[in-house]
């Protein structure tokens, strides 16, 4: 063979052979009993123990672990450890010995490992629920039941529950319930009892009308129904409205469905608290005001537009006191009128037919009602409730 080839088939070998990294083991020093030499020796693996120490002429040599014993990591001692004895009472084998794990014993279901014992869970009493489970490692963690929920039984594994809500399943409510009880709802048979009930009162009218000015309308509709807070208004709602009513009216017909939706929740509540104020304003003007059937017939058939009926005019006796008569005949009116503006309203009202007094007061409240007081309460609720959103649209109008 001369050396060309021999460089070819050197080289050839060299390019096709593989390389393989080992993985070097831990090392531990020792000195040689014969020389006193400093070695730097291997260490055996899990599983096995130094049957031999290395020398400067040999290697480490490890042998398996006997039955029974076991080494978890690499190390250099001469002997594997014994595993644990049988597990004691109330735990199981949750990992059996071999030669590179120790026994593993566990609590049963239910017990958890307490200096070397297991106790049992502890159970959550009525009033109190979990809020972490025990395991194997940990006791059951309690804690006392918030506000509308509740815990009525003794329990390592249960939680708080919430309080039925009697009104979403309509149903009333007997009793109301606390930490450890439930509230106890029934199906009321009875009749209800007639209500004077007014959808939007005259100064919540007041305030979603004079919300919005009416060269803005037809813009800020789709800005409000995003800023107003709480539950917001569904597309298809939105889209019914503006459908049925025109730009003026469609901003009080969204302010009307959002109070509707929101009235439990405490942002309406808390707007409803400010107007308070107002209504006492609107009774001082015409809240005194005692009319006969006849009186308030007339000043019906005074308003423009369809006429509340007689039949109305009587039921309406029948449910509501006499400071509400004429706000509820108002209210009335405007749901008979596709929503109109009562204000508009009673601005037409020909007083020819109704005493003096009623129509100067009448006028009175209209000029309460457009007030700087209102001003200021618009001001202080929405734009407070909406931030700048209005404010930046009045600016893009300029």
């Amino acid at each position: 063979m001369n050396k060309l080839t021999y460089y070819a088939l050197v080289i050839f070998n060299i390019s096709v052979t593989p390389i393989v990294q080992e993985i070097s083991p831990p090392k531990y020093y020792r000195e040689d009993p014969e020389t006193s030499v400093q070695l730097i020796c291997d260490q055996c693996p899990p599983g096995t123990y130094v049957k031999q120490h290395c020398t400067a002429f040999r290697k480490t040599e490890c042998a398996p672990c006997p039955t029974n014993h076991y080494s978890e990591h690499w190390h250099y001692s001469q002997e594997c450890q014994y595993c644990s004895g049988v597990c004691k009472e109330l735990q199981y084998v949750k990992q059996e010995c071999n030669s590179t794990h120790n026994r593993v014993c566990e609590c049963t279901d239910g017990w958890y490992l307490e200096l070397e014992f297991c106790l049992r869970h502890r159970k959550c009493p009525p009033g109190f629920g979990i809020v972490q489970p025990g395991t194997p490692e940990s006791d059951t963690i309690c804690r006392r039941c918030t506000k509308g929920f509740f815990s009525n039984e003794t329990s390592s594994t249960a939680a708080c529950q919430r309080h039925t809500n009697c009104h979403a399943l309509g149903l009333r409510m007997a009793v109301k319930g606390n930490a450890t009880h439930d509230n106890v709802c029934y199906q009321n048979t009875e009749p209800a009892a007639p209500r004077c009930e007014i959808d939007v009162s005259l100064c919540e009218e007041a305030l979603f009308r004079f919300s919005v000015p009416s060269e803005l309308a037809p813009n800020w509709l789709n800005i409000l129904v995003e800023s107003l807070p709480g539950m917001k208004v569904k597309r298809e709602n939105l889209e019914w409205i503006k459908q049925r009513h025109n730009s003026q009216e469609q901003i009080f017909q969204l302010l009307k469905l959002w109070k509707l939706q929101n009235k439990e929740q405490d942002v309406v509540k808390n707007v409803i608290q400010d107007i308070d104020l107002c209504e006492k304003g609107v009774l001082k003007h015409i809240g005194h005001i005692n009319l006969t059937t006849d009186e308030l017939l007339a000043l019906m058939q005074s308003l423009p537009g369809k006429k509340v009926r007689k039949d109305d005019v009587k039921n309406m006796l029948l449910v509501c006191n006499s400071p509400k008569h004429i706000l509820k005949l108002l209210s009335l009116w405007r749901i008979k009128n596709g929503d109109h503006d009562t204000i508009r309203g009673i601005r037409h009202l020909k007083t020819k037919n109704i005493p003096p007094g009623v129509a100067q007061n009448l006028k009175k409240l209209v000029r309460f009602l457009h007030s700087p007081t209102m001003y200021r309460l618009y001001q202080k609720l929405f734009l407070k409730m909406i931030g700048n959103q209005v404010q930046s649209l009045k600016a893009g109008c300029l």
